[in-house]
């Protein structure tokens, strides 16, 4: 609770910025929703033909994963907030939709007879009779909608478009659980609250409801523009990093501390950086350096001139105990050992990306290549799992241990691909879920060890240093061991569209300070 509490006081003004956002996403597309919903909901319960189609066809909107959604989106709208507010007023729908036409349709025969005899017409009876005896079921539906909103929209830091869901994937990434419970407390606050007052405007009486009506149509837009109160300015150049990124100690906060830069930044995921800069969403991202999407997107890296990132080098990890027992797998694992160097990871990496090959045929094909492949032993022993993170080059490094461990033990292999980031992957090593994954140096040395900054300063530059430190402080640590490098650094890199680098003579991150 204290280390909450400290983090809640030390990222408030973060904290504040995310909260409006979060709350501007959920308002306008509940907004929206409810502008279109409750006149369609009116509009099929006097055509009850269309209402099975458009209630059905709602419904399998609702279905329909929230990632998958977010996912759909990005082609047609790109990323950041048109997307997210597209997705959010989608799910928003049914709800509103269905407990608006049950709750007029529902209304007593009789009274509405009994209302059409007094000499009322057909509008009046829907503005005088039915919506005042409907509205408190149409209230449960707008109370449904924003929850379920308000839940939805933490994933909105996914495409870059802010929200609470920023510190949840930054500590899922950087193995915080102080961070996630930062992000989703709040998040579930504005749940219980915002039900509530939807709960106590529905138990109103249509007098005083109708004194408060003005008030509540000028806090409803107000409550919408929420989300542009923290983008109202902001100094810098326009930039696409990861919430990962964002929360590390060789991230963010040293890359401004020692360049010297102020960014406009966007949160963002890391599978979207790269399209994100190449359309011109953004001018610069935080990439990977083996990353097959430099050479796809024609991207140029800039050269970290002040060692701002340390070295990542990838190394298999393992429990010491399944080590030691098992030394065949150390042994088949250890085949690939400087195998692997930066310009054959990041051609392994093009190849799934955009010859849209399967991580596994890249993997065989790579170790048919190295004379280190050999069919599966298919012995019916102990089933190994393999975990990953959750991008390509990871999938390809799942793929690669479990085609070695197949053909060179008697272990079977299931492999459990895209598990998320640093936290989910090594709390499911450390309780024994997984039995191995692929990890770096540098998040080893940065996010799950965190030495002293004099330490950090002798040994930053050399990755042989780096390497050593982790593995004994794993060792001492978490009994865990650190395999063989495979021989590639996957460090993070500075990059930008490569024409509009040549246009500003822009070769070192240095240099932006001065063209900006």
């Amino acid at each position: 609770m204290v280390e909450l509490l400290n983090f809640f006081a030390e990222n408030r003004a973060k904290l504040l910025e995310q909260v409006l956002e979060h709350i501007g996403l959920t308002f306008t597309s509940l907004l929206i929703a409810t502008l279109i919903a409750v006149p369609l909901g009116i509009l099929i319960t006097r055509k009850p033909k269309l209402a099975g189609g458009v209630l059905g066809f709602t419904g399998v909107l609702q279905t329909i994963p929230s990632i998958a959604l977010l996912g759909f989106m990005i082609p047609l709208l790109g990323i950041g907030v048109k997307p997210a507010i597209f997705a959010l007023f989608l799910y928003a729908l049914l709800p509103i939709l269905r407990n608006t036409y049950t709750g007029i349709d529902e209304v007593d025969d009789a009274v509405k007879e009994a209302a059409l005899g007094i000499g009322l017409s057909r509008r009046q009876l829907l503005r005088q009779v039915e919506l005042p005896l409907a509205l408190p079921v149409i209230f449960a539906g707008l109370r449904t909608a924003t929850v379920i909103n308000v839940g939805v929209a933490t994933l909105a830091a996914y495409i870059g478009a802010g929200g609470l869901g920023e510190f949840i994937f930054g500590g899922i990434a950087l193995n915080n659980s102080v961070m996630i419970v930062a992000g989703a407390l709040p998040a579930a606050v504005l749940a219980i609250f915002f039900d509530q007052l939807l709960a106590f405007l529905q138990n109103l009486d249509a007098s005083k409801l109708s004194r408060l009506g003005k008030p509540l149509l000028l806090l409803v837009p107000l409550l919408s523009s929420a989300y542009f109160w923290p983008q109202a300015y902001s100094p810098g150049w326009s930039a696409g990093f990861p919430p990962e990124f964002m929360g590390r100690a060789d991230g963010y906060d040293n890359l401004v501390e020692t360049y010297d830069l102020d960014f406009n930044t966007t949160i963002i995921n890391n599978s979207l950086m790269y399209k994100a800069v190449y359309e011109k969403e953004v001018d610069v991202i935080s990439g990977y350096s083996t990353d097959g999407r430099i050479k796809a997107y024609d991207l140029h890296i800039l050269e970290d001139n002040r060692h701002a990132f340390p070295p990542y080098y990838c190394v298999p990890i393992m429990q010491e105990s399944l080590a030691r027992q098992h030394p065949e797998l150390v042994e088949a694992l250890d085949m690939l050992a400087g195998r692997i160097d930066d310009s054959t990871m990041t051609v392994l990496n093009y190849r799934v990306d955009f010859d849209k090959l399967s991580p596994e045929q890249v993997a065989e094909e790579f170790l048919r290549e190295q004379g280190l492949w050999k069919p599966d032993r298919k012995q019916g022993g102990e089933t190994l799992i393999i975990g990953s993170k959750i991008f390509t080059e990871q999938y390809i490094l799942a793929a690669l241990f479990g085609q070695l461990i197949d053909g060179y033990t008697d272990f079977d292999v299931d492999t459990r691909p895209g598990l998320g980031g640093t936290k989910i992957c090594f709390d499911a090593l450390r309780n024994g879920e997984i039995a191995l994954y692929p990890e770096y140096t540098g998040t080893g040395l940065q996010v799950m060890l965190s030495p002293p900054k004099d330490t950090l300063r002798k040994i930053i530059a050399d990755p042989q240093a780096v390497y050593d430190y982790v593995s004994e402080a794993f060792a001492e640590q978490y009994d865990i061991r650190w395999l063989s490098p495979l021989g590639f650094n996957n460090t993070y890199a500075l990059m930008m569209r490569r024409a509009q680098a040549e246009k500003l003579g822009l070769e070192q991150i240095g240099d932006l300070k001065d063209a900006y």
